[in-house]
C-alpha cells in the first residue's frame, strides 16, 4: 500500500492531544537505564533473607518478569491498528510503550540474574488463574487487532492490557514490593527501579484511560461490552493475588491478603470510573479531561 499523504506535512502535530502531552512526558521521565541501578546493596540483603522470604519475592518476580516480557510480545497489533488509523499522535507515543516494556524486562531479568541469581526456570510459579490472564486473554485480545480492527476489538485490547493487566495486577504487584522492600528497609536498587517502573506504567495507563473514553465518546453502546470484560479479567487478577497467598501457611514479611484484595478492587473501580464518565461526553471534553489528569501526574 502506498501512502498517499503524511500527517506531519499536511496538519501537523497536534501537540495539545493527550497522546502529544504523554509523549512529551515519555521523552522526559522515560529515559532511564536498568543497567545503570545499583544493586551491590541488594545482593547483600537478599543474602540475609530467609528461604521463605526469597521464595516470595521470587515469586512475585516470576510474575513481573513474563508480564513485562508478553506485554512487550503482544503489543505490535495494537501500533499496527493505530497506525492503520492515521493516528499519528498516538503512534508516536505508542513507540515508548514497547521501549519501556522492553525495558522492565531487562530490569526483572537483571533481579534475577545479578541479586537472586537465579538462572533456572521459574515458571513453576505462573499458577492457573495468572495464566488465564497473561498467557491467554492478553495474547487473545491483541492478536485479534491483526483481523479486527473494530472498536469493540481494541476496547477489549486496551482494556485488557492496560486497566487490568498494567492497572490492576501490576499495580498491585508494585505495592508488594514497596510493602516488602520499603516497610523493611532493604534492597534500594529494586525500589528505585520499581518506582521508575510504575511511573512508566502510569503513563501507559492514562492512555487506556484515554483510548477507552475516545471510544465510547464515540460509541456509548462499547460501555456494557467494556464494563462485563474488565469484570470478568478482574477476577483473574483477584485470582492471581489469592495464588500466591494460598502458597505459604505463614506469609513471609507478614503481610495480609486482605490489604492486597482491597488494594487491587480499588485500583480497578476508579478506573471503570474514568472511563464511565465518558459516556455522553464529546470527543474534545474528553481530551481536556484527560489533559487535565496528564498535567497533575508527576510522570
Amino acid at each position: 500500500m502506498q501512502h498517499l499523504s503524511f500527517a506531519s506535512t499536511t496538519r501537523g502535530l497536534r501537540r495539545d492531544s493527550p497522546p502529544m502531552r504523554l509523549f512529551e512526558k515519555a521523552k522526559q521521565f522515560g529515559i532511564w537505564n536498568p543497567s545503570a541501578l545499583d544493586l551491590i546493596q541488594d545482593r547483600a540483603d537478599w543474602l540475609r533473607l530467609g528461604d521463605a522470604e526469597r521464595d516470595l519475592l521470587l515469586r512475585l518476580t516470576a510474575l513481573f518478569q513474563a508480564g513485562e516480557e508478553a506485554v512487550t510480545l503482544d503489543i505490535l497489533p495494537f501500533i499496527r491498528t493505530v497506525a492503520r488509523e492515521g493516528r499519528i499522535e498516538e503512534e508516536l507515543f505508542l513507540t515508548t510503550f514497547l521501549f519501556e516494556e522492553a525495558k522492565h524486562t531487562d530490569f526483572f531479568r537483571r533481579f534475577l540474574d545479578e541479586v537472586a541469581q537465579h538462572p533456572g526456570d521459574i515458571s513453576h510459579y505462573h499458577g492457573p488463574q495468572y495464566r488465564a490472564l497473561i498467557y491467554e486473554a492478553l495474547p487473545e485480545a491483541m492478536a485479534r487487532l491483526d483481523h479486527d480492527s473494530s472498536p469493540q476489538a481494541q476496547a477489549l485490547a486496551s482494556l485488557t492490557y492496560n486497566m487490568v493487566v498494567e492497572g490492576v495486577l501490576a499495580e498491585t504487584g508494585y505495592q508488594g514490593y514497596f510493602t516488602i522492600l520499603e516497610r523493611n528497609g532493604i534492597m534500594p536498587g529494586m525500589c528505585r527501579g520499581v518506582r521508575l517502573l510504575k511511573q512508566d506504567e502510569s503513563r501507559h495507563i492514562a492512555y487506556g484511560i484515554y483510548v477507552l473514553s475516545r471510544l465510547i465518546a464515540a460509541d456509548d453502546t462499547l460501555w456494557e461490552l467494556i464494563e462485563e470484560r474488565m469484570n470478568e479479567l478482574l477476577m483473574y487478577a483477584l485470582g492471581t493475588i489469592d495464588e500466591i497467598f494460598s502458597a505459604y501457611e505463614v506469609m513471609p514479611f507478614g503481610i495480609e491478603l486482605d490489604d492486597f484484595t482491597t488494594f487491587a478492587l480499588g485500583q480497578f473501580q476508579k478506573r471503570l470510573n474514568r472511563i464511565e464518565a465518558a459516556r455522553g461526553r464529546a470527543p474534545d471534553e474528553i481530551e481536556i479531561v484527560t489533559n487535565e489528569v496528564i498535567a497533575r501526574d508527576d510522570g
